[in-house]
């Protein structure tokens, strides 16, 4: 498995997410907290073919991080991609490590 450097881990404020070009796609990078832990998912929001996800809001949802569309508020998992709300509409998430304060992410 291939990994790719997307920035360093503090350039992204805890919280929050930042959008990273990987191979031609948008990926929506998420920190939840101040860990050295991040999360990735595809930044298109399904529901509206519109890349925005990387903007919305980290949310926790029976134990588990999710991320709420800026758009809608759909919610989609954080570790799977799967959309609370409709499960057809999941998006790709992408396996992420932090190495040496680089964040990095499976292609």
């Amino acid at each position: 498995m291939t990994f790719n450097t997307i920035c360093n881990i503090d350039d992204i404020i805890p919280g929050t997410g930042v959008c990273a070009l990987l191979e031609g796609e948008q990926v929506a990078v998420f920190r939840p907290n101040k860990e050295e832990s991040v999360f990735a998912i595809s930044n298109m929001d399904p529901f509206y073919q519109s890349n925005v996800l990387s903007r919305g809001l980290i949310v926790e949802h029976q134990d588990e991080l999710w991320v709420a569309s800026p758009l809608k508020k759909q919610r989609f998992n954080l570790k799977t991609g799967v959309c609370l709300e409709d499960e057809q509409f999941s998006i790709k998430a992408y396996q992420t490590r932090v190495i040496s304060g680089e964040v990095q992410i499976s292609a």
